[in-house]
């Protein structure tokens, strides 16, 4: 299987259900249940979505054990293990294979911004810690930096498992970049459900996204019609769901998701941890408002 087969499809970066201030996991199954249901391709656990800022190493740890374990082996998991420490990365990244990770999320180091020679060597020692899958993620409106095609092709070279971007950059011309620098066995994904298809038809071969939680069977169905060039299909998917990507993304992620999680009735609490907040009264209106519309429950 190649890059792009097995990174191809609707990967959920999950949100990680919690209730009294604990993660609840009851909710978190009956969350991965949903998802099968709907037949998702993949699964993300403890990245942004995830609230991976705000869960202790043994919460993060116990997560991706449990998210594994719900998966059954039916889908693969992958684990956020990203940290802008490159000790702590390779700690998480080699905990979150001991509790069964069919590979890692890593994300560019945020906060110190490193240059592209301290980009290589972290990734580098990640890298070498694990012979799993790694996709790196490059989102500069949340870590201050982005990962260059130069790091990411040097990667691709020096460690052939360095193998996804989740391109969250918001342009479709890096896509190009990456997909024309580093060939055809090397997946690109959209990090950004209301730019998946324009991503798609520069060549990325799925997303990992954050809509899906809710809305399953619709978003793999129209990734499944973009890959079959089908574009038809999938742009009249897209454009009926592009207000509800928006609208999820109205305050920070994951707290719209999590409130629409809740309003259908796939989870029994829609708490986030400090310092994110509960949805806005007049944004939950507009969260209620689509979801009728759009019939999503």
């Amino acid at each position: 299987m190649t890059n792009r087969e097995k990174f191809s499809g609707v990967f959920t970066a999950l949100a990680t259900p919690m209730r009294d201030g604990a993660v609840s996991y009851e909710d978190l199954e009956a969350l991965v249940a949903h998802q099968l249901k709907g037949g998702i391709n993949g699964l993300v656990s403890v990245g942004t979505t995830g609230e991976s800022p705000t869960l202790d190493k043994e919460e993060h740890i116990q997560v991706i054990r449990s998210t594994v374990q719900a998966a059954n082996g039916n889908v693969p998991v992958y684990a956020g293990t990203g940290s802008n420490s490159t000790a702590e990365a390779v700690y998480l990244t080699k905990q979150a294979e001991a509790a069964g990770a069919d590979g890692f999320l890593v994300v560019a180091p945020y906060y110190n911004k490193p240059n592209d020679a301290g980009l290589y060597q972290h990734f580098s020692q990640i890298a070498a810690a694990t012979e799993k899958p790694i996709i790196l993620y490059s989102i500069p409106s949340r870590c201050g930096i982005e990962i260059s095609v130069d790091v990411t092709a040097r990667l691709f070279e020096a460690y052939p498992h360095v193998c996804c971007m989740k391109a969250a950059e918001g342009s479709c011309d890096k896509v190009s970049q990456y997909v024309r620098t580093l060939g055809s066995d090397f997946a690109v994904m959209s990090g950004d459900d209301a730019l998946t298809l324009p991503f798609m038809s520069a060549g990325a071969s799925g997303v990992i996204s954050v809509a899906s939680n809710l809305v399953v069977e619709p978003l793999v169905k129209m990734v499944q019609a973009a890959n079959a060039n089908d574009f038809d299909t999938a742009r009249e998917i897209f454009i009926k769901f592009y207000p509800f990507f928006k609208a999820i993304f109205v305050e920070p992620n994951p707290i719209p998701i999590k409130y629409a999680l809740r309003r259908a009735g796939i989870i029994q609490c829609d708490s986030v941890r400090l310092p994110l907040v509960s949805l806005d009264a007049s944004n939950q209106d507009l969260i209620h408002s689509l979801m009728d519309t759009l019939d999503i429950s």
